[in-house]
């Protein structure tokens, strides 16, 4: 059975042929009055008129004719299937680690609805695109702590990223070098060749028991590199101030603040990149950018099954043109 779908021409140009088929009708019809032997006599009268249906059928031959023709023609189009199939010999895979902060500052409005919602959207579509890596997340505030491990399954992290909210069960703050600290523990042990931290602060390193310059030190001796990426606009934001007596946040526009020199030294150091992300479509197009950047190596082996079609189009034409041939020279010869 045919997947017409699925089928290719290996010589198309064949089909310029077809462009032939309505001169050669053309043809028929210009000359179909000298197809049948003519025969001069003073007066019909004695001869009895016919009622046979085979000179209206005679055209019937040349039906025939075409469509053995347009057969053979697709024929040599050479029609044809294949099947595709691969095989993955080897997959040298990345381990990622992302630190995200999540200081009550990541609550600011100048992201819509926020900078940790849109973390959270743009995280996470990055994370099931890492189909062959092993991700991990780290978060951190004023401390750090692992909130998932490495792992190659991709729907745990997205969960647990889906799921962060701001730094209610640790102490508030930005410890920048905790959280590298801790993201460094994650891949020490890993014997992957690429292995990548992607941090990302809103703020500045104002606590915390490491220092984020020996933390980046750490991670260059590890061969480890880190991307960083500040997160805020650019001047004022809508930012919480304060906790009100309802348990809501109050909000006044807050200077954005960020260490960018202390980011590109982070970065420049470990062999990464610096990025600022002023909205969440700049930040996703970051985290693509990474995502092109850091790509695992596969070695995949690509193998091409053909399956030849013109054999029964040859077939069907020469049987139409023989069966044309036979009935010319049988039901269809003329004699006087």
């Amino acid at each position: 059975m045919w997947n017409y779908n699925d089928i290719f021409f290996e010589n198309p140009e064949w089909f310029w042929l077809f462009l032939l088929l309505p001169f050669v009708a053309f043809w028929y019809y210009w000359k179909r009055n000298q197809q049948n032997p003519s025969l001069a006599i003073s007066s019909l009268e004695g001869f009895k008129e016919t009622t046979s249906l085979l000179p209206k059928l005679r055209p019937v031959l040349y039906v025939l004719r075409l469509l053995g023709l347009s057969f053979l023609i697709i024929a040599m189009a050479r029609p044809r299937t294949v099947d595709v199939s691969s095989k993955i010999s080897g997959i040298e895979g990345v381990d990622i680690i992302m630190a995200a902060d999540i200081s009550t500052s990541m609550l600011a409005k100048d992201f819509k609805p926020n900078r940790l919602e849109s973390l959270k959207k743009v995280a996470s579509e990055f994370v099931q695109n890492r189909k062959t890596d092993r991700v991990g997340l780290v978060i951190y505030a004023g401390e750090s702590y692992t909130q998932t491990p490495l792992t190659s399954d991709r729907a745990l992290v997205s969960n647990a990223i889906e799921n962060l909210t701001h730094a209610i069960n640790i102490d508030d703050g930005t410890a920048i070098g905790m959280g590298i600290a801790t993201a460094v523990n994650r891949l020490k042990e890993s014997d992957t060749e690429s292995k990548i931290i992607i941090l990302l602060t809103d703020g500045v390193n104002n606590t915390g028991l490491i220092d984020p310059v020996m933390a980046t030190e750490i991670a260059k001796e590890l061969d480890i590199k880190i991307y960083t990426i500040g997160i805020g606009s650019r001047g004022r934001a809508l930012s919480p101030v304060a906790i009100l007596p309802n348990g809501e946040f109050q909000y006044r526009p807050v200077e954005v603040e960020i260490d960018e020199e202390l980011m590109q030294f982070i970065s420049k150091e470990t062999g990464g990149k610096y990025f600022r992300a002023t909205n969440e479509e700049s930040l996703q197009r970051i985290y693509d950018e990474i995502d092109s950047l850091e790509k695992s190596e596969i070695e995949e082996e690509t193998f091409y099954d053909y399956e030849e079609k013109f054999r029964p189009l040859v077939i069907i034409g020469f049987i139409l043109l023989l069966f044309e041939i036979l009935l010319r020279n049988t039901l269809f010869r003329s004699f006087i």
